[in-house]
């Protein structure tokens, strides 16, 4: 396993797993419980779309921004709007390309396939769109990423810095989770893995009663 400039390694980092897990596996199953079924629908359907594509257009992108209910009130809409979808498509094939290539670990093929994608106006910072981007090109391998998601590793005292290359680290981080899980992980992805995050974010863990 390769040391991340952010993680622990060796037997503290799989003590950490280990604690994590406890709350994820509760925190997963709360999700599926009180989320709608039919919520991830607008996903789903841009993912099938690129996985026959093989890139997102300004169409995709656009879905992707009201599945992640963020704000389309902002200069970089504008400017992305204003560009051919020919172009977007050249630049999200790339990172598609990456984030697919198995050769190459999660975390390096999230590493590239965000650095490629920051070419578009609204990628240049931030995680959350691109991340939601990168995950429906290549739903098994990529998780998507956003301020409750941190909020949880956070409270998990899983470290993840705001640093180049973020989007990267978390990729390994999931991976390392995946690691340690044992037969708690059986049949996860990091897409299960963010879920259950974002859940936890939301409604962070209550410490056991003493």
């Amino acid at each position: 396993m390769k040391k991340t400039t952010d993680s622990p390694v060796g037997d503290e980092l799989a003590a950490l797993c280990g604690r994590a897990w406890d709350v994820l596996v509760t925190a997963r199953a709360s999700y599926l419980a009180d989320v709608s079924a039919h919520y991830d629908e607008v996903f789903h359907e841009v993912a099938q779309r690129t996985e026959h594509t093989g890139s997102l257009g300004k169409t995709d992108i656009a879905a992707l921004v009201v599945w992640k209910r963020l704000s389309a009130q902002t200069r970089w809409v504008t400017e992305l709007m204003s560009l051919p979808d020919t172009q977007v498509r050249k630049v999200t094939k790339q990172a598609v390309t990456k984030v697919r290539d198995t050769t190459l670990s999660p975390g390096e093929a999230a590493r590239t396939g965000r650095a490629i994608i920051s070419q578009l106006p609204g990628f240049h910072k931030g995680d959350a769109l691109a991340s939601a981007v990168l995950t429906a090109a290549a739903p098994t391998r990529m998780a998507v990423y956003d301020r409750r998601v941190q909020h949880a590793l956070d409270t998990l005292d899983l470290t993840l810095t705001p640093a180049p290359g973020r989007y990267g680290r978390y990729l390994q981080l999931l991976n390392d989770l995946l690691h340690h899980g044992g037969t708690r992980a059986d049949g996860w992805s990091a897409r299960d893995i963010d879920t259950a995050l974002y859940w936890t974010g939301g409604n962070p863990p209550q410490p056991t009663p003493v």
